[in-house]
């Protein structure tokens, strides 16, 4: 039987490196072993704000690509300085510790490119796409946002072929994200995000939700939503464990001040001041791009020579720090809103079988993956007495030489897994 065939519209694609290219990296990777051929639609000459040039290597040569051209105001942004590529990211500075120039950027962001920045390559794209799909005959495609722009391109293009199916994917929500509400919309601006996130809802046959309290929450929009999180290739025989000369706690990927763990470095100032053991056998290790003032934060303190920034790793290089860890961190915005979002290093986390340490609201679905999974532990930003008792035990654990991995129920977050549960929800 012939392969059914699937064009997924994606603005992230390898050499872009962080989370947001991995989900379909691999779907795309799994989808032929249940029948489905995807074609890859891109851009062809993006502005990504991280690199990673090893993702490219798990393409397959077999893949049908095709692309077409962007136009990106970042000209713009470079105005605003170094803060560009957190303006590409849509990462800002929040607060007190905002410039004049990062409130400009971040209302021109919010208020000029609506839904985003890449708005402006929806038109081009619709038109080009609605000739490819009239030569080439496809039975579903596939919008994946953000950026939300992605979704807008789909809109256009249901309107000419109403009997195709459409998949839009949120990896992350629209209007109900975190930073939303700092993007200092006008009464207008916000409708319009609103509308367009509506009639997306209303016009795609599926929407994809990473997880469980985003699909409710597109549910109760209307829309046809579903959940499927994102997941973990099985780790390779070289990721093997290392142990290492000292108990060390990990951040993997981008943190930023929305997300930043205020509580936890309090914490580990006092073990360091009143342990010597705990202070000599410590080390905080972080992996990507940590925001400059957090850093700045934590090596003014007591913590400053147990920190090791080795800043943005290739994915397999992260992979093997995450191995050589004794205990992973993962943050999440604290507000009660923010409870739906699973940060896509968790199930990479999981993988590894070390224990994980996560911050964010009380009753979040981090927490609910972590209880199914005997994992780690969730925190509140409040909750400093049972994190200090989390942490000691950990490092004596690690001291003692009795670490171990008492994971289970992971296999249901395996890449294969997940995309077999996505051809079923195409069929």
């Amino acid at each position: 039987m012939e392969n059914k065939k699937i064009l997924i519209i994606t603005y992230y694609w390898p050499p872009a490196g962080g989370p947001g290219v991995q989900r379909w990296l691999k779907f795309v990777k799994y989808l032929p072993d249940f029948g489905w051929k995807p074609t890859v639609f891109i851009p062809e000459n993006p502005s990504y704000p991280i690199v990673d040039e090893t993702l490219e290597n798990e393409v397959s040569k077999d893949l049908d690509i095709i692309k077409t051209k962007i136009w990106e105001p970042y000209q713009i942004a470079e105005l605003f300085g170094k803060d560009n590529k957190k303006f590409k990211a849509g990462q800002f500075d929040v607060g007190k510790n905002q410039t004049w120039k990062s409130r400009l950027s971040i209302w021109v962001r919010g208020n000029f490119f609506i839904p985003d920045a890449r708005v402006f390559w929806v038109k081009p794209s619709a038109k080009f796409l609605k000739e490819y799909l009239k030569e080439n005959n496809f039975d579903a495609f596939v919008t994946t946002g953000p950026p939300h722009s992605m979704h807008l391109i789909g809109l256009e293009l249901k309107k000419e072929f109403p009997n195709l199916k459409w998949v839009a994917d949120f990896r992350d929500p629209w209007t109900e994200i975190s930073y939303y509400k700092h993007l200092k919309l006008t009464k207008t601006s916000d409708q319009k995000h609103r509308d367009l996130e509506q009639k997306v809802f209303e016009t795609a046959d599926i929407t994809l939700a990473t997880s469980y309290s985003d699909a409710e929450n597109f549910r109760k929009k209307g829309a046809n939503s579903f959940c499927i999180t994102n997941g973990f290739d099985r780790i390779e025989d070289s990721f093997q464990e290392s142990g290492s000369a000292k108990f060390t706690l990990s951040y993997i990927g981008v943190l930023e001040q929305l997300r930043n763990p205020g509580i936890l470095w309090t914490v580990l100032n006092e073990l360091v001041k009143e342990n010597a053991d705990f202070k000599d056998d410590f080390e905080l290790k972080f992996v990507g791009r940590i925001d400059d003032k957090i850093l700045a934060e934590i090596e003014s303190s007591a913590l400053k020579n147990s920190v090791k920034n080795l800043g943005y790793l290739a994915h397999s290089k992260a992979n093997i720090e995450m191995q050589g860890s004794d205990l992973l961190l993962m943050t999440n915005f604290p507000d009660e809103s923010s409870k739906g979002i699973i940060p896509g290093k968790i199930f990479e986390y999981l993988a590894t079988g070390k224990p994980i340490v996560s911050f964010g609201p009380k009753d979040s679905d981090v927490k609910k993956i972590l209880e199914e999974t005997k994992a780690g532990k969730h925190f509140s930003y409040d909750d400093s007495e049972d994190l200090k008792e989390f942490v000691l035990e950990k490092y004596k654990n690690w001291k003692l030489g009795t670490i171990t991995s008492d994971t289970q129920n992971i296999e249901k977050f395996s890449r294969r897994n997940l995309t077999e549960r996505l051809s079923e929800i195409l069929s």
